[in-house]
């Protein structure tokens, strides 16, 4: 048993076949279409984006300062590229699978250009945080996470200097995530 969950990719392979067989196995009551699947794919990758996302604002960079030279490295060498690889991706799948399901759904444009109504122009709202938000990641965050992580090539001062810039746009990404979940959530609800 330890072996299985020690193998990550292994633990997601059998998730995957399980939400599959549930799939089916409620297919009648509750089909899989497109507009579902992408969906449930919407909402894991939100729930990676956005908890990665908490777990830098909430625990990494507050930690950070507290923690000795020495042991810094296991941090910046290690555990933080493996965070912001997933952090990125999983930002711009959330995007991707949101607009799958608003084209699917057939309220993109109404939604983009707050031209529907009521729910349909929240999730619009919903849906440009969203997108600043993963601007933000890949044009901003992650290029000054490049500098600071040594990935790329920076000086002292160019480091000193994209330290500010992340941590303003991590900021700003963790003030919209709260507007941006109730746009979200209120207008899929109905609450």
């Amino acid at each position: 048993m330890a072996k299985f969950f020690g193998n990550l990719h292994l633990v997601l392979a059998v998730g995957l076949v399980a939400a599959i067989a549930m799939m089916i196995g409620y297919g009648e009551s509750v089909p899989a279409t497109v507009g579902a699947v992408f969906r449930w794919l919407h909402v894991f990758f939100g729930i990676l984006w956005i908890g990665l996302l908490y777990y830098l604002n909430f625990v990494q960079v507050p930690t950070m300062p507290k923690i000795p030279a020495e042991q810094k490295g296991a941090i910046t060498g290690h555990i933080a590229p493996k965070v912001f690889f997933f952090f990125r991706w999983a930002a711009l799948l959330t995007v991707v699978t949101g607009l799958v399901i608003a084209v699917v759904s057939g309220y993109a444009h109404q939604a983009m250009t707050f031209s529907g109504e009521g729910a349909v122009n929240l999730i619009g709202l919903g849906m440009w945080l969203a997108l600043i938000m993963a601007f933000n990641v890949w044009f901003i965050i992650w290029p000054a996470q490049k500098k600071i992580l040594g990935i790329v090539e920076a000086s002292a001062e160019e480091k000193a200097a994209a330290a500010p810039r992340a941590l303003a746009a991590s900021r700003t990404n963790l003030l919209l995530s709260l507007p941006m979940l109730y746009a979200m959530v209120s207008a899929n609800l109905g609450a």
